[in-house]
């Protein structure tokens, strides 16, 4: 039997067509606050002829065949992941944060204070340089 616009929505019917608003903002045909707008309308609604009219101005969704993610591109050469990026970003971070105490106590002390961030920054510094020369890069899978 077909569903008449008279006849009450479920909670399930109400998610299905919050998932269906969903994947068009997500494909850009709505906007967030129409999208908001209709979210609201949505669980107010309380008929099928309701639902109908959220969705009556834009396409069909198939949500059971969506298509698949696209795939990640190659990463190119000479590029590094992200891992590798966030490590470097890390290392700068906490060099520049070292630099800047060392600074702070050398302009405040009397005389020359040894450079000891260089121990900080070395090491660390050279294994990263090591892994990002002869490391993959690609991540490690799972």
């Amino acid at each position: 039997m077909a569903n008449s616009p008279e006849m009450r929505a479920s909670d399930a019917d109400r998610d299905k067509v919050a998932a269906i608003l969903r994947e068009h903002t997500a494909q850009g045909r709505i906007t967030m606050d129409e999208f908001n707008e209709r979210l609201e309308q949505l669980y107010q609604s309380k008929t099928y002829g309701e639902l109908a009219k959220l969705t009556a101005d834009l396409p069909d969704v198939d949500l059971r065949h969506r298509p698949a993610k696209q795939a990640q591109l190659p990463a190119k050469q000479g590029s590094m992941h992200s891992g590798m990026q966030a490590a470097w970003g890390a290392w700068a971070m906490a060099s520049g944060i070292n630099w800047v105490i060392w600074l702070i106590v050398s302009l405040s002390s009397d005389g020359a204070v040894y450079p000891w961030p260089l121990w900080v920054m070395g090491p660390w510094g050279v294994i990263l340089l090591v892994s990002t020369i002869f490391g993959s890069n690609q991540p490690k899978k799972k």
